[in-house]
Formats: C-alpha cells, sequence, structure tokens
C-alpha cells in the first residue's frame, strides 16, 4: 500500500488513549507476513517469521494514541463536561469540532467551547483558562437529548475531528495524531524491509496503547517482549518557527530527530554514537536533540529487563500536542532507513559492545 494512503488511515483512525481500537484494526491489517498478537490491554506485537527464539531481541516500539477527551458528565442544558486523555495546552482546546464516540460507536460532532467574551465579566476575562471552564456542544438543548437522542454517556472518548491531507509538490503532510501514528507507520515500513535479511537479533515491533496518560501500555509490552535493545519511534515536537537554525532541535525536512535526553532517560551513549556513525556513513540526515522537557516508551522500556540500551528516533511533527500537525515525508524516510542500518549492522559483537559486555 502506498505509504500516504497508509498515513492517512491511520492519521484519520480515532483512538484516544484507552479507545486504540481503530488504530489497532488498521496496523494489524497492515502488518502482513508478520506473527501478530493483540493483548488484553490492547498492545499489538508484530514478531518477524524469521525469529529464531535463541538470539537477542531488538525491540521497536510506537504508541498508537492520540491525546483526547472523556466525557465526565452532561450539564442540564446538554453541554459536556470533559476531562483531557493526555497533555493539552488549555487555551488551544476551545473553538474545535471534535468527534464523540458513543457506547454504539456512532460518532457525533460537536465543538469544543467556552464562555463567549460577550458574556464574561471583566474579572472572567482576566482568569485564565481551565479545563473546568471548556465544553463540547453537540447543538442539544438538555440532558436527557444528548442521552436519549446522540446516546452520550459520561466515559465514552472524544478526539479531535481533523480529516488527514498531504501536499505532493512540498512532501508535508498536515494531520491529527501524528504524534505518534507516524511512529506506527515506521515500525511496518522498517518490519517489512526486515523481513528477508539475514539478522543477528531477533525483532519484535510492539505498538502499545495509553503512552500519553504515563506511558502505561510501554510498561506491559517490555515486561512481555523483554528487549535486549530497542528503538523508540515517536512523533516530536518540532521547534524549527521558535528557535534559530543554532538551537532548533526539530526541524521539518532535517532529519530523524536523535533524542539524547529527556524527563524519561538519558540515552545510552554507545547507542548514540554507533546510530550516528551509521547515518553519516549511508547519508542519512539526522538532527540531535537535548530535551529539559518531555518524555517516552524509553522511560519505561529502558528499566526494563536488566536495563535495555534504547535509541529514541523522533519525526518532527508542528503542534504536537493539539487538534492539527504538520509532518514532512523526508523526515519519515531518514528515520526508516536509520532504524534499518542500525538493526542490518549489528553483529554479535556490537551487540555485546551495545550491551557493555566487551
Amino acid at each position: 500500500m502506498d505509504r500516504i494512503k497508509l498515513i492517512e488511515e491511520l492519521s484519520n483512525a480515532f483512538g484516544p488513549s484507552g479507545f486504540e481500537d481503530e488504530v489497532v484494526d488498521v496496523v494489524v491489517k497492515h502488518a502482513e507476513g508478520l506473527d501478530v498478537e493483540v493483548d488484553p490491554m490492547n498492545n499489538v506485537y508484530a514478531r518477524l517469521k524469521g525469529n529464531t527464539g535463541n538470539r537477542p531481541v531488538f525491540m521497536l516500539d510506537a504508541h498508537t494514541d492520540e491525546v483526547g477527551f472523556i466525557v465526565q458528565s452532561i450539564t442540564a442544558k446538554g453541554l459536556l463536561r470533559i476531562l483531557p486523555l493526555g497533555g493539552w495546552v488549555t487555551t488551544n482546546i476551545p473553538a474545535h469540532t471534535v468527534l464523540v464516540r458513543n457506547s454504539k460507536g456512532q460518532l457525533i460532532r460537536g465543538i469544543t467551547t467556552s464562555k463567549p467574551p460577550h458574556f464574561m465579566s471583566p474579572a472572567e476575562r482576566e482568569k485564565p483558562l481551565a479545563i473546568d471552564d471548556i465544553y463540547v456542544d453537540v447543538g442539544a438543548t438538555s440532558r436527557q437529548e444528548v442521552v436519549e437522542h446522540f446516546g452520550i454517556e459520561p466515559g465514552d472518548p472524544i478526539a479531535p475531528d481533523v480529516t488527514f491531507s498531504y501536499n505532493e509538490q512540498t512532501g508535508v503532510m498536515l494531520g491529527k495524531a501524528f504524534d505518534n501514528r507516524l511512529g506506527c507507520l515506521c515500525i511496518l515500513e522498517v518490519m517489512k524491509r526486515l523481513k528477508d535479511k539475514k539478522l543477528s537479533v531477533d525483532v519484535v515491533g510492539a505498538f502499545a496503547a495509553q503512552e500519553e496518560v504515563g506511558t502505561r501500555g510501554a510498561e506491559v509490552t517490555a515486561r512481555t517482549v523483554k528487549p535486549d535493545l530497542a528503538i523508540v519511534f515517536e512523533g516530536s515536537p518540532a521547534d524549527d518557527l521558535y528557535y534559530d537554525e543554532f538551537t532548533a532541535q526539530g526541524c521539518l525536512n532535517k532529519g530523524t530527530q536523535i533524542r539524547l535526553l529527556d524527563r524519561s532517560m538519558v540515552s545510552n551513549p554507545r547507542f548514540i554514537n554507533y546510530a550516528k556513525q551509521l547515518a553519516k556513513d549511508k547519508g542519512i540526515a539526522y538532527q540531535s536533540a537535548v530535551r529539559s522537557g518531555g518524555g517516552t516508551n524509553a522511560g519505561k522500556i529502558h528499566l526494563s529487563n536488566k536495563g535495555v540500551p534504547t535509541l529514541v528516533l523522533g519525526i518532527p511533527v508542528r503542534y504536537a500536542h493539539t487538534h492539527y500537525g504538520y509532518s514532512a515525508d523526508l523526515d519519515i524516510d531518514a528515520t526508516v532507513d536509520l532504524a534499518v542500518e542500525v538493526i542490518k549492522g549489528l553483529t554479535d559483537e556490537k551487540v555485546k559492545e551495545l550491551l557493555g559486555q566487551k
């Protein structure tokens, strides 16, 4: 299947944290030629058929969930009170369309809204916006209408209402959930490119649920896979519009982002040096990132087993953790290419070196 069509399918899929079913279906459908398993938490495992069971295990991770919301309660006038699933800046939430999925699987379109300025007191205008000030309006006039006509109840999930598009001239795509459906795409592409190769490791792709609410799925996948080495693919916040060329570390069309530090992990220097040298030798564009904030599934994975050297490869996403994002196809190419070269380049000696065994 054409890459852009697959990204479109992944991006458009409804999948806030804990409600990743549609994304799981897309992943399973496109994991042809791999041994696939889905666990009770909705984590997906894809294994190369050439895995032997007696070699070091190399885990490829990406999370399937996206930031969204959940219905907390319904007001007498038919507005939905919401809680966030994942990290949102409150001022980015209002004045967008969203989709509420009821228990029958029906999608109801609504608008995220807050009190209009026309009706605010001077004190309210000065007050910072809080999540308690934001509602979803589905066009109802009462709680009864919301429940009986729309079938919406507390606990129903909500996702941004955004349709994917791609500019062939610029190679830039617009859509939702690039954090981290682009990572899911990377796992599928890397494993398909490796499936007929002679390797020194067994490769397992792990598509983890509930990353945005505390990297919960990765805790389960790491315990299940028991990796020796890992790559975590992530849709990383792009900073190219906010810093100069010497400070920006996540730019569109500048290649894959090799993460050296964030709040969840100090990257393994042996693994970093190996990946950077490969990128230079193979002419793969990359950019290094030292981040004061943020975190990925690597935070859980590198602490599993006996300690797992883990490489985080990011695809820059403008406006991550909002309703929309921009990403570049060139950066996906670089990310997939480097991951493939990292795994192909592993020998028994190199694995031991990365594990600190010589």
